[in-house]
């Protein structure tokens, strides 16, 4: 009875840490979330104040009576925002599209086939995630104006049409597939093509959607790649279309229009995530997963 009485202390001790422990971790995450949702809280309270109650408050207040949407309004007229939206699709559709298409083939070919230096090859393109961007950046800079391609949508696709980091993920995703389908594949007759698209890409599927994903998100705040390769309004990106408002002395002086436009660019990434978050965090454990 005695051990047992002890045993039951011991629970209970332990318990009650757990829960304490619980307690204090639960409170700083909910800190942590309150304080990272904030600034989005406010660019939306601030979009949909009117200017004048904006700019009548001497100090800040955290919500509204009078919730309007004529900042929204403003901020589609101040600029052809419409425009750049449907340049930003363009661009971030065929941009992701083509950076697909070159980074699957690649990672199965360091995954899958044998050939002479793939190693050395493998490693070198690894070394060049230690360049600056801003190294590389001056140098598609220099290239798509010697070729004459600037204020067009391929000098703005084809330098992000490459990206060493996702070749790496899909590489290790790939290996973790065991060789024996592989090679019960190729007695079968299948071509490496067909065993790619056939087998490999459906099991990692979730990382190829993580992928695209990021790509989307990374194209759809592509700031300053579009700013240097284009001074035509005809291919401004929505980023774009923030600095002009911002520039113009609209969007510095009527802050929830630009709060509003804001938003506005905001909303697509956010349902994106929101749809796709499951997906994302599957593929990015998967990522990380060996064996």
């Amino acid at each position: 009875m005695t051990n047992l009485s002890n045993y039951e202390k011991t629970e209970k001790k332990v318990s009650v840490r757990k829960k304490f422990f619980n307690v204090i971790v639960y409170t700083l995450l909910s800190i942590w979330g309150l304080m990272v949702l904030f600034p989005f809280y406010w660019m939306i309270l601030s979009s949909v104040k009117s200017y004048s109650a904006y700019s009548s408050e001497f100090v800040p207040k955290f919500f509204t009576l009078s919730p309007t949407l004529e900042n929204f309004f403003d901020a589609f007229t101040a600029v052809p925002l419409a425009d750049y939206f449907v340049n930003t699709l363009i661009f971030t559709v065929l941009t992701t599209a083509v950076m697909l298409a070159v980074i699957i083939p690649a990672a199965f070919a360091f995954a899958r086939l044998n050939f002479k230096g793939k190693n050395l090859l493998f490693t070198l393109i690894l070394a060049l995630m230690m360049i600056p961007n801003e190294l590389v950046i001056i140098t598609n800079f220099t290239t798509i104006t010697n070729l004459d391609m600037r204020n067009t949508f391929s000098g703005l696709i084809f330098p992000s049409v490459m990206s060493v980091f996702y070749i790496y993920l899909l590489r290790e995703n790939f290996a973790q597939i065991p060789d024996d389908l592989y090679y019960a594949a190729k007695v079968d007759g299948t071509s490496d093509f067909k065993y790619m698209m056939k087998v490999m890409v459906p099991i990692c599927r979730p990382t190829i959607i993580t992928v695209t994903i990021l790509k989307v998100i990374e194209c759809w705040n592509s700031y300053v790649w579009p700013r240097l390769i284009t001074d035509d309004q005809n291919y401004f990106l929505v980023s774009n279309g923030i600095q002009e408002i911002r520039e113009n002395g609209f969007g510095r002086e009527n802050i929830p229009a630009m709060m509003a436009a804001v938003v506005v660019i905001s909303i697509p990434l956010i349902v994106l995530f929101l749809i796709f978050r499951k997906k994302i965090m599957e593929g990015v454990a998967r990522g990380g997963t060996k064996g």
